[in-house]
């Protein structure tokens, strides 16, 4: 725990001359107590439990200064709060070598229905965008809280040929912040002229972009599922940069063979190897997360981590509030015994 006028916290001493002068007050109450006949006549008439609770409503208030001048350094902690996250995207492999089996019933199927598990778990007000991408990248659904568009986008997947997880980032990206009119035709010398937004959504004034710290934007962010490295299209790790100028992480989820096989199906076949380093390096680079998922089970799970990780956070919090409420809690408890017990406000 820090606290953030830690000055404040001289104040403290005046706890312990406060104890002793009750202490000082209780002698002084004894000396005057010896010039009854007999001290043991008034010990017998206050009797064993009396004795007791008369130091109870003092320590309970003793407590409560204590709690209040804490409360005064204005303390802070690091707490788990419901995440400021109002949108994410699901950028999704739709390459070829997702028909592959070795992840049961295979690979898209898996995905599909892992993504839509994810999707029914996460908060109602949270938007989610769905960005499908092979040789290269297509909005799916813009960004709605739509949950039966969202399964429809998802059942629509059609495969195609490569893999480009770059432009799968940077049409997200353009999807997040349709205003900076990001163009896969800048990073690719007008080859291609993708865009992340609808043909009919307005163009609006393009405005002055400056970097900001990497995972600082919490508004967003992106779930990057592929089983394959890139063949084509922009590097993926100038699209993280991208991203990590932008604060917006981009959560890497890896499914299929690493080590590279061949992957034969319908009288077909083609070579396929998992780039981890690739996927774990863009993580990195925008303070996010890479996991790797060799079954459906496990691309479960990992949804269910995601989830989870992007519908709470850690943040550090003021909570002289909590110490403020405790105060007034202990004062009032002090304040009623002490009338209960003895007919006095302490």
């Amino acid at each position: 725990m820090q606290f953030l006028w830690p000055e404040f916290l001289w104040l403290l001493l005046a706890v312990p001359l406060l104890v002793l002068l009750y202490v000082w007050l209780l002698r002084r109450k004894r000396k005057m107590a010896l010039r009854y006949a007999s001290l043991s006549i008034v010990k017998e008439a206050m009797g064993p439990g009396q004795a007791i609770r008369r130091h109870i409503p003092p320590v309970l208030f003793l407590l409560a200064l204590l709690a209040m001048l804490l409360a005064a350094a204005r303390p802070t902690a690091v707490v788990t709060l419901p995440s400021n996250q109002q949108t994410i995207i699901l950028a999704m492999d739709v390459s070829g070598s997702m028909r592959a089996a070795d992840v049961q019933p295979n690979r898209l199927v898996a995905a599909q229905n892992a993504a839509k598990a994810f999707i029914a778990e996460l908060p109602r007000n949270v938007k989610v965008g769905i960005v499908a991408f092979a040789g290269s990248a297509q909005v799916a659904q813009l960004p709605t809280i739509n949950r039966d568009d969202l399964l429809t986008a998802i059942d629509r997947f059609q495969l195609q040929r490569a893999t480009a997880t770059g432009n799968a980032i940077v049409i997200s990206l353009a999807t997040l912040f349709p205003d900076q009119d990001i163009e896969l035709a800048a990073l690719q010398g007008g080859r291609d002229r993708q865009r992340g937004f609808a043909i009919d959504a307005e163009r609006k004034e393009k405005k002055e972009f400056t970097p900001v710290p990497p995972g600082s934007y919490s508004s967003a962010a992106i779930i990057m599922l592929t089983d394959g490295q890139r063949t084509t299209g922009v590097d993926p790790l100038e699209a993280a940069k991208m991203a990590a100028d932008r604060g917006v992480r981009v959560y890497t989820v890896g499914i299929g063979t690493v080590d590279g096989e061949t992957i034969g199906f319908e009288g077909w076949s083609m070579r396929v190897r998992l780039d981890e380093e690739t996927l774990k390096a863009i993580a990195q680079k925008t303070d996010a997360d890479y996991f790797y998922a060799g079954t459906a089970q496990d691309l479960k799970k990992v949804y269910e981590t995601l989830s989870s990780k992007l519908t709470v956070e850690k943040k550090e919090t003021e909570i002289s509030a909590l110490f403020a409420m405790a105060a007034a809690a202990l004062s009032l408890l002090a304040a009623g015994l002490s009338l209960l017990w003895f007919n006095r406000i302490l």
